[in-house]
């Protein structure tokens, strides 16, 4: 009989055999790329530094892992995310949610895709945002308000925490009738040493899921295991995904009840539709999978963006002083129909998602059965493919001085410039939540540097550059996963 003590081990043999098996199979072995990738894809492929590193070193076209290839080239970009393209999602995407459970962002289908996001689109379209832009705004100004707050009496304010609190919260309200009240819930004591005390379960849960994404897309099987077997980084795993469906279930409960309540009059959510199963067609765990995307990727998005915004600004004097001075002939109240008119602010937005993509990793797709010549490669059909933002949007041949933040660059891009830069994917799967990501992003900098002209970034507690460190596996957070500035 097998013993709980003999399974590490049983895990370890079938890990190697599986090695084995797929070195000697492997048809991507002929391609660039190091020796390692023909072996394991335990972090090849992973990391977008690693990588980028790889493209430096062997070239536009890699192999990153046993059966991924990464192309740093605008023009394979282009034919692998094109609309009607025949690159489909692989199966990658289906172990990030939960076995067997299709929604908009994972399904590989293009007819169940094409059918989701008809139904899901209409809500969270830029004209049907207008009218929520008042509540966005009172998220926004209350998070400003709240680094005043924390600044006046500790010197600093960590831009990061209530970044992620305002984005939960406008997500939380436009998705479901009801803010989670993140930022009412947060302190203005000292930066540093009450962050941990004010992080509930589920803001750690929103930090530590994308550094979770390896372990299930590795390990798919092994994640669903853990929930019976004491293996705990399979078992962390299997925790946090349990804990992000109660948040959605709980939320969704919530708005359900309110329906219930106000059935002639119900107050308009994203949401609103889909509960109505009779007309969504939509079962009870297909709108939760949704509700659980919605939370993940409307929140630590955006709050990693605007945190990398502010960051790079005040780094700047320069950049800082002319957004300023841009943003003094706004009237008040700042609303985001005039922000839409400023050409800098613009720039500087652009300039950030280029340099800090919330998803820096390559959007693994599945290459055609036939196959596909890619950069002048054949890349064989089975085999997976990616065109990572992080290389692309690094790439010295588009954009001169790459690592340099300088948003002037956007003034005259040339149209590289425009087919490179992909942080919200391309085609017909570009990210759905693109209005309102841009619609914060905008309101949030306004906000911001309106009221803290002179921000620049502290080094009180030991804030230093290696804080700001991407930390990058599928979705990107600072490293020490706090921001502090002061005014």
């Amino acid at each position: 009989m097998l013993s709980l003590t003999n399974i590490p081990v049983l895990i370890l043999i079938v890990l190697c055999l599986r090695i084995i098996y797929q070195r000697l199979t492997n048809p991507l072995a002929k391609l660039p790329g190091p020796e390692i990738s023909k072996w394991t894809d335990l972090f090849a492929g992973k990391v977008p530094y690693y990588v980028h590193h790889l493209h430096e070193r062997y070239g536009p076209v890699v192999r990153t892992s046993t059966t991924q290839v990464d192309i740093c080239d605008v023009g394979a970009a282009r034919e692998i995310h094109k609309t009607n393209t025949k690159f489909l999602k692989s199966k990658f995407y289906e172990a990030i949610i939960a076995k067997g459970i299709e929604n908009l962002f994972n399904t590989t289908d293009p007819k169940f895709h094409a059918n989701r996001r008809r139904l899901l689109a209409t809500p969270i379209s830029d004209s049907s945002l207008s009218k929520h832009q008042p509540l966005i705004s009172g998220r926004v100004q209350l998070a400003v308000d709240k680094m005043a707050e924390e600044m006046k009496s500790t010197g600093a304010t960590d831009v990061f925490k209530w970044w992620l609190f305002m984005a939960t919260d406008v997500i939380g309200e436009l998705s479901f009738g009801e803010s989670f009240r993140m930022l009412e819930k947060g302190e203005s004591n000292d930066a540093c040493a009450n962050y941990l005390r004010q992080k509930n379960q589920y803001t750690k849960d929103l930090e530590s899921i994308s550094s979770l994404q390896p372990i299930k897309t590795t390990f798919p099987n092994m994640v669903d295991i853990a929930r019976r077997l004491p293996i705990p980084i399979f078992q962390k795993a299997g925790q946090t995904t349990n804990r992000m469906v109660s948040y959605a279930v709980q939320s969704l409960d919530r708005y359900a009840a309110h329906v219930a309540e106000n059935p002639e009059n119900p107050k308009p959510s994203l949401f609103t539709k889909l509960l109505d199963s009779e007309k969504s067609g939509m079962s009870r765990l297909e709108i939760i999978r949704e509700a659980q995307d919605y939370i993940v990727a409307g929140s630590d998005t955006t709050a990693v963006t605007l945190t990398y915004l502010v960051y790079s600004v005040c780094r700047d004097f320069r950049v800082r002083d002319r957004l300023v001075a841009e943003l003094v002939s706004l009237p008040q109240p700042i609303e985001d129909k005039d922000l839409r008119e400023l050409p800098y602010l613009s720039c500087v937005i652009t300039e950030t998602l280029r340099l800090h993509t919330a998803v820096p990793f390559g959007l693994p797709r599945a290459v055609p059965v036939e196959g596909a010549t890619l950069k002048d490669t054949f890349i064989p059909g089975g085999a997976t493919v990616s065109t990572q933002s992080y290389s692309l949007h690094r790439d010295p041949g588009i954009f001169a001085e790459p690592e340099r933040f300088y948003p002037e660059r956007w003034e005259n891009p040339t149209k590289d410039m425009k087919d490179a830069s992909l942080p919200f994917g391309g085609g017909s799967r570009i990210c759905i939540g693109i209005h309102l990501a841009r619609i914060e992003l905008r309101l949030a900098t306004a906000l911001f540097f309106s009221r803290f002209p002179n921000a620049s970034i502290s080094t009180k507690d030991g804030m230093c550059e290696e804080d700001m460190i991407m930390k990058a596996f599928f979705l990107m957070a600072p490293q020490g996963h706090r921001c502090l500035v002061q005014n």
